[in-house]
């Protein structure tokens, strides 16, 4: 919260300037949804969970674009707070409750937390294909650690 500024006024900010609002980060999902959902209800007869993947879609190009008027918070505000706390869980550690089975991880193929890499730091252009080591796993034993504490990544062979 020390990243917050909410003390106004609140003319529209600038992205380097940060979160800039009257409301919590829970206040402003809670007034988005329901009035996301109150939108889709009026407009296609059901809430945003139940719509098609297409018109859910259409829904969030439309609070993107603010093409669709929300009272209590701006649209795009809105979106942009989704969007980026959707990105954080997909890619954040495990330990922190996203990112289930390190498939972000394993999408992009990032290692996970720092190992060390002195055997390979002279291999340019050489991909570092290992199975991702999470926080979570140092402390439940699940990854083996050298003398230092530093997790020993498992290379991963390609099939080309």
């Amino acid at each position: 919260m020390a990243k917050m500024y909410r003390q106004g006024p609140w003319p529209e900010g600038t992205p380097q300037q940060g979160y800039q609002s009257p409301l919590t980060p829970q206040q402003v999902y809670r007034i988005g949804i329901g009035e996301v959902n109150a939108h889709c209800a009026k407009q296609y007869g059901s809430s945003f969970s139940a719509l098609t993947a297409a018109r859910q879609d259409e829904v969030l190009r439309g609070l993107d674009g603010g093409k669709i008027e929300l009272e209590g918070v701006r649209s795009q505000f809105f979106f942009n707070m989704l969007l980026a706390n959707t990105l954080e869980g997909f890619f954040a550690d495990p330990i922190y409750g996203g990112n289930r089975d390190k498939v972000g991880w394993k999408l992009v193929g990032f290692p996970g937390v720092a190992a060390v890499y002195t055997a390979h730091v002279d291999r340019h252009g050489v991909p570092y294909n290992a199975v991702p080591v999470s926080i979570q796993d140092i402390v439940d034993n699940v990854a083996q650690v050298d003398e230092h504490g530093h997790p020993k990544h498992v290379l991963l062979t390609r099939k080309d």
